[in-house]
């Protein structure tokens, strides 16, 4: 096999034998850098290449790209001078130990149109690619945990500490299965061997649609594991790294049932996910060589690196100041997740234990958070409004008295609930009319009004920017795209208003008359309802 593009590897230790090995087994090899000439020397006698400085392979014009895999203190450095060369340039975790570096070799690859590509390896590991497949279609239902251990006794550094070392590839695939990056970061570590570098890290992590996440590492363990473990609201899968290639992902069916208003867990047998099994770094090779070639993005390309980065970063600071407040991690286990703020903190509320309220929070006497819904900052709920299994309120989103959220609820900003509202399991509101992944529109949200006593059936949909009027009914998968009068019974696609609901929920007839109350009513125009006093 031959390639027409021609990669130089820099630094050809540890790590880097490996990229010289698959560089060559994909016919791109063209040249080793290192000083280690004992090294450069056995790696050209059983791959091929030629011994360069960097210097050299950098005014070489045959050198398309280079591979870098020297400690991370030298990847920007590196990368630079070889961008600025005119070279392509695939660097090792991280990108840089500065988020403003890891900027700066962003906006010069984009400038100089240079692909600029960082070494997370599991985003090519074809059993990662399936479990990100079956997040993706909805096979584990709503997103809900993800967690990671990747643990080992050694190989201990001394240029960065475990964070730095271990955590980068966790936290790509987190926030790559996620499709966001959190709101909030914590981090508490151990320093056992050296007093200025972390030997065991806990890092934790929240995100805006109410997934949380930790990474566990560590280079002080007994044993390697190497585990991704992720919690859906249907079922769970585990990516388990030591195991066989046909037991490394397993599917959990697990269930949890509702019986007389408590939570039952069913569980079922493992399914493993049968994977076509290949050397990811191979396919992370290959995949770079095609960037090089087509001039296409990389999957980890360098904006991947830099978000990498800037949560590393975060984590980091959060370490520090972890330890400035006497906070340590254990050495051999990790420790319990962030607790979330309890019933206790709120007089006659009910929390439970799985569920999460941050800060800044306001919730009324009477009122019941059930099993995995979190309450973002700047809420207001008012008095016994009940809020079910997985739901996510906030921010800045206020409730009325009285009001219950079924299961599988998002109130998003921009959503304001009067007094009486109900909310049927899986209803969707949105806060954005044209939204993009790539485009913060937060400026552009427009407000959900839903007036005192209003009802939204199952699986309905509430397009943002319109009012819904008082009692109002929205029957089960309805998409609302305008105002709604008081008292309209909604339906259809779009939602069109067929009749009118009394106070009660009741239909009514052509008399106008609550067949249940006997309350009487009167219209006053076309979409008009009034009660006659």
């Amino acid at each position: 096999m031959s390639s027409d593009v021609r990669v130089a590897v820099v630094g050809c230790g540890y790590w880097g034998k490996n990229l010289v090995r698959n560089f060559a087994e994909l016919g791109a090899l063209e040249a080793l850098v290192d000083a280690h000439q004992p090294t450069v020397e056995a790696l050209i006698a059983k791959h091929g290449g030629r011994a360069l400085s960097f210097e050299a392979a950098l005014a070489d014009p045959g050198i398309h790209a280079v591979a870098i895999a020297a400690p991370a203190a030298l990847h920007y450095r590196l990368a630079k001078q070889a961008l600025e060369a005119g070279k392509h340039v695939f660097v090792e975790k991280p990108l840089a130990l500065e988020v403003n570096e890891a900027k700066e070799l962003c906006a010069l690859a984009e400038r100089l149109d240079r692909r600029l590509m960082v070494g997370h390896l599991l985003q090519y590991h074809p059993i990662f690619l399936e479990l990100k497949t079956l997040v993706r279609e909805g096979r584990l239902g709503r997103l809900q945990y993800v967690y990671s251990n990747r643990l080992n006794l050694g190989k201990i550094r001394r240029e960065e500490d475990i964070l730095w070392s271990f955590a980068p590839h966790d936290l790509s695939m987190i926030l790559s299965l996620v499709g966001s990056e959190p709101e909030k970061v914590e981090a508490v570590g151990g320093y056992y061997l050296h007093d200025a570098i972390a030997d065991v890290t806990t890092t934790h992590l929240a995100f805006p649609g109410g997934e949380r996440a930790h990474v566990f590492v560590s280079w002080l363990h007994p044993f390697k594991e190497q585990k991704l473990v992720v919690v859906g609201s249907e079922a769970m899968a585990v990516f388990d790294d030591g195991e066989a290639w046909d037991r490394k992902l397993l599917l959990y069916p697990h269930k949890v049932e509702w019986k007389d208003n408590m939570p039952v867990p069913v569980k079922a047998d493992a399914i493993p996910i049968t994977v076509p099994q290949d050397e990811p770094l191979k396919q992370e090779c290959l995949h770079f060589i095609d960037c090089v070639r087509t001039g296409a993005t990389p999957r980890t390309d360098g904006r991947e690196g830099l978000r990498v980065l800037t949560v590393l970063s975060r984590a980091a600071e959060a370490l520090r100041q972890a330890r400035s407040n006497g906070v340590q991690a254990p050495a051999a286990a990790a420790p319990a997740p962030a607790k979330p703020r309890v019933a206790k903190d709120y007089p006659g509320v009910m929390i439970h234990e799985s569920a999460y309220v941050d800060p800044g929070v306001e919730i009324g006497e009477g009122s019941k958070i059930w099993h995995f819904s979190h309450i973002l900052g700047n809420v207001t709920l008012g008095k016994n409004v009940n809020v079910g299994q997985n739901v996510v309120i906030g921010p800045k989103v206020t409730v009325g008295n009285n009001v219950k959220i079924q299961n599988n609820v998002s109130v998003y900003e921009g959503v304001t609930l009067e007094d009486g509202v109900f909310c049927g399991p899986s209803c969707v509101f949105t806060n954005v009319n044209n939204p993009r992944s790539e485009i913060a529109r937060k400026s552009e949200y427009r407000p959900t009004l839903v007036k005192r006593g209003a009802s939204i059936g199952a699986n309905a949909t509430i397009v943002c920017g319109h009012t819904l009027g008082e009692y109002c009914f929205i029957a089960a998968g309805a998409v609302v795209a305008k105002d709604v009068p008081a008292f309209a019974l909604m339906a259809g696609v779009p939602a069109k208003r067929i009749g009118w609901m009394s106070h009660a929920g009741a239909k009514l007839g052509p008399d106008l008359v609550c067949p249940e109350t006997g309350r009487r009513y009167r219209e006053t125009g076309p979409n008009t309802l009034e009660e006659i006093a």
